[in-house]
């Protein structure tokens, strides 16, 4: 089954959380104010819980901060939009 999940951006403080999963909808809401290394942390951490709704909170952050160290050290960033090159099927 392919999964497009959609990414939403609202502002999230009253919930004081950084992001946040609606596992039935395939789709995650991002808190705007996040930048950089962190926004990448929470759109994977979030991405997670709908793709391993089964995982437990303290797995999901685990590998979310495993993933995003990986990605950030080789060196990703919210900059190129080029979709020339497909993804895997």
């Amino acid at each position: 089954m392919k999964k497009k999940i959609k990414v939403l951006y609202r502002k999230l403080g009253r919930e004081k959380v950084w992001g946040y999963a609606h596992i039935g909808f395939n789709e995650i809401e991002i808190d705007p104010t996040l930048k950089g290394r962190k926004l990448l942390e929470i759109i994977t951490h979030e991405s997670l819980h709908i793709l391993f709704p089964e995982l437990e909170e303290e797995e999901i952050e685990e590998k979310s901060i495993i993933l995003t160290n990986t990605l950030w050290a080789e060196g990703f960033r919210k900059t190129d939009n080029d979709k020339s090159l497909p993804l895997q099927k």
